[in-house]
């Protein structure tokens, strides 16, 4: 980490393949910080939470995420930088065959966990976090949406993350369920771990002003007034 900077990219070029999706990126994101990500479908968003998560290489420009160079990063170093950051993603992306500890426990085992108390421990803690812990032993299917969405963040809270990426997380949720979802990432960053959200929803951005970072035009304009 540099600084208290958890993410810094100066003078980036964001390609897909050989598209050449944004270019000369500068943008910095602090611990406790809790930023919007903006822009049109297909404007960048996505291409540029996958360089931050590792899985897009950098072309042009230096940048680092939490103390992980990302142009110099070896493919074997992809799964620690993960480690590192929570993702959330629209689409829940739970294992519907387990329960929602047996979810939990599966994402603990497959980044290094080993001690069993220590993992039931963390279950019951992220969960508790996200006001979900009653519902340990119940199937994804048996919850709401909303329910769904709180899991996958204490999902990504699992390893104490320095940053939570959120790729439109109120995308599947009506809009009394999505402000329960944004309250709680804006609780988790007043507690120290920044969060970065991109989504499509200005109403959600208007009842939780903050920063505000957009893609347009091929670029990454940073601190927007919408």
């Amino acid at each position: 980490m540099i600084g208290n900077s958890i993410i810094k990219l100066n003078g980036v070029d964001i390609f897909q393949q050989a598209h050449l999706v944004l270019s000369n990126v500068n943008l910095h994101v602090d611990k406790g910080d809790f930023v919007w990500l903006i822009g049109q479908t297909g404007s960048g968003k996505s291409s540029l939470l996958k360089v931050i998560y590792g899985d897009l290489g950098i072309k042009a420009g230096t940048g680092h995420a939490c103390g992980y160079e990302l142009s110099k990063l070896p493919t074997r170093d992809v799964p620690y930088l993960r480690r590192k950051l929570g993702i959330v993603f629209q689409d829940f992306q739970l294992l519907t065959d387990r329960s929602i500890e047996q979810n939990l426990i599966f994402v603990m085992r497959a980044t290094g966990w080993t001690d069993k108390k220590l993992i039931n421990d963390r279950a019951l803690d992220v969960l508790e976090k996200v006001g979900l812990r009653s519902k340990l032993k119940k199937m994804p299917h048996e919850l709401s949406g909303g329910e769904q969405q709180r899991v996958v963040i204490a999902r990504a809270l699992l390893n104490d993350p320095e940053i939570i990426l959120a790729d439109e997380p109120t995308g599947n949720l009506d809009p009394e369920t999505s402000e329960e979802i944004v309250l709680l990432l804006k609780q988790i960053s007043q507690m120290g771990t920044a969060v970065l959200i991109a989504t499509h929803d200005y109403h959600i951005i208007r009842t939780f002003p903050s920063r505000i970072i957009k893609c347009e035009n091929g670029k990454v304009l940073e601190d927007v007034v919408i």
